[in-house]
């Protein structure tokens, strides 16, 4: 086989995403320094050297894994993928004693399940080591030491190396959550999306564990995605270099700065349980202090007039089985009509429909996936 993997070749890598969003992670991935970007579904194929690679899986905040292609090949039975796959030199990425898993997908091929695929794979993995030291490393389908991904479409297959080392939506500031936390990198499109500077005061009044306040801290902090991160698939690469790494790490945490004033992010809940949470998880993270988090009904709140509104509203076991959610919403519309004149309003609805029993005419609507949910998020002005 080449000396050289398809990435060293190319310069070429691939970052996942989800579901409307590659847009904004293409925009996102040229500002941290990527070129050649293109945006695809649920992906984003871009061009990148090693500091501008690792830059990105330090930096990035919308983009769920990035895969570093080693070999791509005609697969057209599950013989041949074991015996090219079996040609690579696994000792480039692990040893016996380290922890491997396969994230797999098929389609339109001839290779028809993805779980097959993955254990075919891994089984040219485990042979390999066999083969040369009489022991092998074993799976670790929860936290593994080196994540590859396999990919075979159309009977084309591309075998990669996950240089993030799993996904990147877990950030590791929330150690308890509450029931159905939004996702991370869901949260960071929001803000995203909202595209507040930190100019005006931001809100979230029914902030559940802080997901939503803790994103738009990041963002504002300049606190980097990956900050507390233990540990980076690049770091498996035959071509990692450590100085460079470590270079451009300390390079992007000297630009973390306070907030730039006090009480500029806000938020409040009416659970007890949930607040402290927030409080928890946001104290994980620099400058988290700074954010205020009160337990208080939303309802009996001052006015916030001239702020920028981000919320997702609560259902099931939170705000209770017998709670009427239209009711719930439209409660919440006249609130946001009466008592933020001047303001904007991003709201999340994983069930979208709830939307039309807010009261208020959108700005405009967008979707956004959460998980299984396909959600919108709407923009109010609120005059």
């Amino acid at each position: 086989m080449d000396s050289e993997y398809r990435y060293q070749k190319t310069k070429t890598f691939f970052a996942q995403i989800a579901h409307p969003i590659e847009e904004l992670g293409a925009t996102e991935l040229k500002e941290l320094g990527a070129h050649g970007v293109v945006p695809k579904y649920r992906g984003i194929e871009f061009k990148a050297d090693l500091a501008v690679l690792y830059r990105i899986v330090y930096g990035t905040r919308l983009c769920n894994r990035i895969l570093a292609p080693l070999i791509r090949f005609d697969c057209h039975s599950d013989r041949y993928l074991y015996k090219t796959a079996s040609a690579i030199d696994w000792s480039q990425f692990l040893d016996v004693s380290s922890t491997f898993a396969i994230a797999a997908t098929v389609s339109q091929s001839r290779i028809q399940h993805s779980q097959y695929a993955a254990l075919r794979l891994k089984d040219a993995i485990i042979d390999y080591f066999r083969e040369k030291t009489g022991s092998r490393p074993s799976i670790d389908k929860r936290d593994p030491d080196v994540w590859f991904g396999l990919h075979i479409q159309n009977n084309k297959a591309t075998i990669s190396l996950d240089v993030a080392g799993g996904s990147l939506h877990r950030r590791g500031y929330r150690k308890k959550s509450v029931e159905a936390s939004m996702q991370e990198t869901v949260a960071a499109a929001i803000i995203r999306m909202s595209e507040w500077t930190g100019e005006t005061p931001l809100l979230d009044p029914m902030c559940g564990s802080g997901t939503l306040l803790a994103e738009a801290l990041m963002m504002v902090c300049r606190i980097p995605a990956g900050y507390l991160r233990e540990s980076f698939g690049f770091r498996h690469l035959p071509d990692f270099d450590n100085r460079l790494w470590m270079s451009i790490r300390s390079e992007t945490d000297r630009k973390i700065r306070p907030l730039p004033n006090s009480g500029l992010i806000s938020g409040s809940d009416i659970d007890a349980e949930a607040v402290a949470i927030a409080r928890e998880n946001l104290s994980n993270l620099p400058h988290g202090a700074s954010v205020v988090i009160e337990e208080r009904d939303y309802k009996t709140q001052a006015p916030h007039e001239g702020s920028t509104i981000v919320v997702n509203p609560p259902y099931g076991r939170r705000i209770g089985a017998r709670t009427n959610m239209e009711y719930f919403y439209r409660e919440f519309g006249d609130y946001l009509k009466k008592e933020c004149t001047g303001s904007v309003c991003y709201l999340y609805a994983g069930k979208r429909e709830l939307l039309k029993t807010l009261g208020l005419r959108t700005s405009w609507k967008k979707p956004l996936v959460n998980g299984a949910l396909d959600g919108r998020l709407a923009r109010y002005d609120l005059y």
